[in-house]
């Protein structure tokens, strides 16, 4: 049997274990591997100095190596999200509907564990802590599949978590991790078919979309985000640039970041000097169709020409494309054509303009006046991700702990019996 089986086997059968699970345990169980990991850190950052190190010599690009590093302040962070977690209210057992049926049978649907949820994931060790935290909270069991860049962190990190469990008197393979970096390993836990009830990539699209082909465990697709700014003609331009520059260039190499810039005819001239500029400034390089490229070169600001392929792409790195358009409902139309359902931004004060792009966006989460770097579980509340799904079945936006459950029909009697 390959690695992925057995991992997913045995996370099965602690699942088993863990649905029967007090909600005090639960929370035991992450607050106790929370505090391994805060006083086991030196431990964690060690290995993160290995992997680091590998990244480095092998000339991984800097959005990549931003997301590798953790750094004391990140950890501390993270630590803080796994408390955060651990307090928030049970997922489960809620009570969503309930009535009495004819026969005098009490109905209820209440909410309860996927079972056994798979994360495929890259370069990024704090998914490692978050994907635990979230599905013990909500009952599941987990199997991590870590990038080859991370492995060593991940590896730290999840072995502080199986001591946490134990701690806490849960079974240890509630959080299974597979060690090999053989492709082989990945597609057997997308076809765990009986062990694995749902699989969440998180990564590149190239990992996202080979996710989604080849599973025949159900998918959550999440991630991949070609983010737009639309400036409509009523935008404030200080407004404008500020927000422009904080989705683009405050982490480039995140999901929620900007890529492509939208701006209305009508006041590109007023408009896209100034946000270009401050783009430049910061070291972005600009690529833009004929009219954008023409106001930026009356200004002296440089910009080089977009193809198709600009539009809809995901750069991940100080890169962004510009367009002009005549009007909300072309940049409507432009995003649902090129944008990947993730998160969108209009800056206006035009109300009518602000509430037709929020009914016609397509899109996980849409703004107004707003960065698009808000999109993030920690921020909306939800003390971390597991990602940000970007379909709308079973889950759309960020998903914390409560979309980690399913539901269950509860019907309890006197001994009736259908006539």
């Amino acid at each position: 049997m390959s690695e992925a089986r057995q991992k997913a086997a045995a996370a099965k059968k602690a699942s088993r274990i863990l649905a029967q699970a007090t909600d005090a345990q639960r929370r035991q169980a992450i607050r106790a591997a929370a505090k391994r990991i805060e006083d086991l850190s030196a431990e964690v950052l060690e290995a993160n100095a290995k992997d680091v190190a590998n990244g480095r010599a092998s000339h991984m690009a800097d959005p990549l190596m931003d997301r590798l590093l953790l750094t004391d302040e990140r950890l501390k962070a993270l630590v803080a999200s796994m408390f955060e977690i651990a307090d928030q209210p049970d997922p489960l057992g809620k009570v969503l509907d309930g009535r009495t049926l004819a026969a005098g049978v009490r109905m209820e649907k209440i909410s309860v564990p996927l079972g056994v949820v798979a994360i495929i994931y890259e370069a990024r060790p704090n998914v490692t802590a978050d994907a635990f935290s979230l599905c013990l909270r909500s009952g599941n069991s987990c199997v991590l599949k870590g990038g080859s860049a991370a492995k060593s962190s991940c590896q730290a990190i999840v072995r502080l978590c199986r001591a946490g469990l134990e701690d806490a008197g849960l079974p240890r393979d509630c959080v299974t991790y597979i060690d090999s970096t053989d492709h082989a390993e990945t597609a057997e836990l997308m076809r765990a078919t009986g062990l694995v009830d749902v699989l969440i990539p998180r990564g590149s699209a190239r990992l996202i979309k080979a996710t989604v082909e080849q599973a025949t465990v159900p998918t959550i697709e999440t991630g991949t985000g070609n983010c737009h700014i639309y400036l409509h003609t009523s935008a404030d331009s200080h407004m404008a640039t500020d927000i422009v520059v904080n989705a683009k260039t405050q982490r480039p190499g995140v999901c929620n970041a900007a890529e492509s810039l939208l701006v209305d005819t009508a006041a590109a001239q007023r408009l896209l000097p100034p946000v270009a500029s401050a783009l430049v400034d910061r070291g972005v390089e600009l690529v833009g169709d004929d009219d954008a490229r023409r106001i930026c070169k009356e200004n002296g600001i440089p910009m080089g020409e977009a193809t198709e392929e600009d539009w809809g792409k995901e750069y991940l790195d100080l890169k962004m494309s510009v367009k002009c358009v005549s009007g909300v409902q072309e940049a409507i139309a432009h995003i649902n054509r090129y944008g990947t359902g993730h998160s969108e931004a209009i800056v206006c004060t035009d109300y009518a303009a602000s509430e037709a792009f929020l009914a016609g966006v397509d899109a996980a989460a849409v703004y107004v006046n707003a960065s698009t770097r808000f999109t993030d579980g920690g921020v909306f509340g939800l003390g971390g991700e597991i990602g940000i799904s970007t379909q709308k079945l079973h889950a759309r936006g960020p998903m914390g702990a409560d979309a980690l459950t399913t539901t269950k029909y509860v019907l309890r009697g006197d001994g009736q019996v259908r006539k």
